[in-house]
């Protein structure tokens, strides 16, 4: 097959979760298919809507298309990206579009290849189709030391006051004008999310909360929805060596932004008695690293000074260049993630994981089975958590040797297991709709889902 990937940004040059599996399913396709991406850079001396080649950094069998987006990134909507990824699919004629995420590029590019006949698999890897800021947090929330508060669900005019407020003038006569424009701004992108999720042909879910979360919340039918957890390359988590030191080391993957909730666990750290250490991994993010480095600065000395800011790594170094340096991954997120890819990396190295008791974190770490869970935002019930690994380093060792609870030997789900998963999907959607075509009776949307291979309940 030809296979068009969609995703708002490709490692290196943009490096979270979901560009982190784009990347490994994209390289586990290309041992049988023809794989290109179509994805995003933000180049603010180049025109907008450049598109140029390139090849994947560590594979070169898979073509890049870059389309240039530095100054509308914050748009839903471009005809110019549009246009970019008509030219691509006119040139590539992939037999699928699989999309992992539209944001920073542009939603009605969907309409390109439905326009083609092409089919549309659409992997959801957090809540940006049914909420404008992807996260359920506000960004402005009404009681004002209740920073990046949780949002219980998507309201037009609570996305305009709670989220797109500081877009207004400040003025206080014009509040309700400001009000009235962003309101129906929501509105409008609302209405046009559920038109365009009318043209995929399946949604796949990585965690089964998420599942329910669009089905209830968003209501995509059952017949629109799967679930399959990511596929990883297993190998690069494999032959930890832990060299032993005098402190038990927490550790912490990821980007310094608030949502992550470093500086929970970094409040969390500061409760702690014995002998501990932080190490915190990500790249540099400016103002916003400054002022985590400025929370851990707060604290006294002798555990400020126990604290580590260490490099970003590469993806294939996990293991050497964090997994052997820690003694359990914490997960501190204030947001609900879903299928945390942390957590299963850590789980496949046998290191254990402290993280929130809420979502897709729950979800892959079970308490006291293959980690430990904390009440969700509370830094201080996440250093009681943390304490006990303190305090029974043996406790650490035990959980972690458990890995991934949905299957009996702890192993994550394999990148080529989940790459046949995949294919599965690809062809039953292709099937069908080669049957639509015949019969000129059948809405794009429905089709017979492949079961998951990871069983339905947990085998710990």
């Amino acid at each position: 097959m030809k296979i068009l990937k969609v995703i708002h940004g490709y490692p290196m040059r943009y490096n979270a979760g979901s560009e982190v599996y784009s990347q490994t399913l994209c390289q586990g396709l290309a041992d049988r298919h023809e794989v290109h991406v179509f994805t995003r850079e933000e180049d603010p001396f180049a025109p907008d809507y450049r598109l140029r080649k390139e090849r994947d950094p560590d594979d070169a069998r898979i073509t890049l298309h870059l389309v240039n987006n530095p100054r509308l990134k914050d748009r839903y909507r471009a005809e110019g990206i549009d246009q970019r990824f008509a030219e691509v699919l006119d040139e590539v004629q992939p037999d699928i579009v699989h999309v992992g995420h539209l944001n920073h590029l542009s939603t009605s590019l969907l309409r390109a290849a439905a326009n083609r006949g092409i089919p549309i698999v659409y992997t959801l890897h957090d809540y940006w189709v049914m909420c404008p800021r992807g996260q359920f947090m506000q960004t402005l929330p009404e009681d004002p030391d209740n920073l990046w508060a949780a949002c219980d669900g998507q309201e037009d005019r609570k996305c305009a006051e709670r989220c797109y407020a500081r877009y207004f003038s400040g003025a206080a006569d014009e509040y309700e004008a400001d009000v009235t424009y962003w309101q129906d701004w929501v509105k409008r992108r609302m209405a046009h999310m559920r038109e365009m999720a009318e043209l995929v042909d399946v949604f796949i879910a990585p965690a089964r909360y998420l599942l329910e979360r669009y089905r209830h919340d968003f209501g995509l039918p059952e017949r629109q929805l799967i679930y399959l957890d990511y596929g990883f390359d297993r190998r690069r988590s494999a032959n930890r060596i832990r060299v032993q030191e005098p402190e038990f080391t927490f550790g912490y993957i990821g980007t310094h932004i608030p949502a992550k909730g470093i500086h929970d666990l970094i409040r969390a750290f500061g409760q702690l008695t014995g002998k501990a250490r932080l190490r915190i991994w990500g790249r540099p993010r400016g103002q916003e690293t400054a002022a985590l480095k400025d929370i851990a600065a707060s604290l006294p000395a002798e555990i400020a000074n126990k604290i580590e800011w260490m490099p970003e790594y590469r993806n294939q170094d996990i293991v050497r260049d964090v997994f052997d340096r820690v003694d359990a991954i914490v997960v501190p997120s204030v947001w609900v993630e879903n299928s945390p890819l942390v957590i299963h990396e850590a789980q496949q190295a046998r290191v254990p994981v402290i993280t929130a008791n809420t979502g897709g974190m729950a979800e892959y770490v079970h308490h006291e089975v293959n980690g430990l869970l904390f009440e969700h935002r509370s830094f201080a019930a996440l250093a009681e958590q943390m304490q006990r690994f303190v305090d029974a380093p043996e406790l650490a060792a035990k959980l972690g040797s458990r890995g991934y609870v949905f299957s009996q030997d702890g192993d994550i789900p394999d990148i080529d297991t989940h790459v046949q998963d995949i294919e599965a999907l690809y062809q039953r959607v292709l099937r069908r709709r080669d049957r639509t075509k015949l019969s000129h009776a059948q809405a794009p949307g429905a089709l017979l889902l492949i079961p998951t291979r990871i069983p339905a309940t947990s085998s710990a």
